[in-house]
């Protein structure tokens, strides 16, 4: 049974890796089916993969403005706050806004990747490292420093170029194209982008320090 139990309005730190440590991202397209998968099984309406649920958004968009507005903003089981993934892993912060929202995206995330992976790669069987693993962010100052651990996750592992992806760029330039995340519980409480990357930077510093990390010519990218 799951040590940690979901509230609405609160804030989670999510992740999990592949089974026997394996690779589950090994070319862009797979990155993409991931984030595209975070942002189309993020509704309240129970939907049967990401094409049925891309045709659904499409006639909503026929209906008036005032109905759109609804169905994104009121449709949502969690608030994406920070990604990123990893060769053989991945971190999400959460924010649970529906009744059962984190359970209910995981659990479509979770199958709806694998069955996309398994398709592609022809394979079988569990594709994830059991249950995703769940850790309450009961602190502001908890929340501002694992935001600055997951959007800079890939700087941790000395990963480089596009062998990850995260959340950093949608956190330096507010009006990046493609956004997921909902960052205003993070990033308004600074006053401009520079302070908030000054912030991650210097709490990244701190891991590098205590892990024992040789290369911080990373604190510089």
């Amino acid at each position: 049974m799951r040590k940690t139990t979901f509230a609405i309005g609160e804030f989670y730190h999510i992740y999990n890796r592949g089974t026997e440590k394996r690779i589950i991202f090994l070319d862009e397209r797979d990155f993409m089916r991931f984030l595209q998968s975070l942002e189309e099984f993020n509704t309240l309406d129970p939907i049967g993969g990401i094409f049925q649920n891309s045709f659904r958004k499409k006639q909503l968009r026929g209906r008036t403005s005032k109905l759109d507005k609804f169905v994104k903003q009121g449709e949502k089981l969690v608030n994406i706050v920070a990604y990123c993934l990893n060769p053989n892993h991945y971190h999400l912060i959460l924010q649970q806004v529906a009744d059962k929202g984190i359970e209910k995206f995981m659990q479509r995330l979770g199958t709806g990747y694998t069955m996309y992976f398994n398709n592609k790669y022809e394979r079988s069987g569990a594709l994830f490292q059991g249950k995703f693993k769940a850790v309450h962010i009961d602190s502001n100052t908890y929340l501002l420093h694992v935001s600055a651990y997951v959007n800079l996750n890939n700087r941790v592992h000395q990963l480089r170029g596009s062998t990850s992806k995260s959340s950093w760029i949608e956190y330096i330039e507010r009006q990046s194209k493609g956004a997921i995340c909902d960052k205003k519980s993070v990033l308004g409480q600074f006053r401009k982008s520079e302070e908030y990357i000054s912030f991650a930077r210097d709490s990244l510093r701190g891991i590098i320090e205590r892990r024992g990390l040789l290369d911080e010519s990373i604190l510089l990218e």
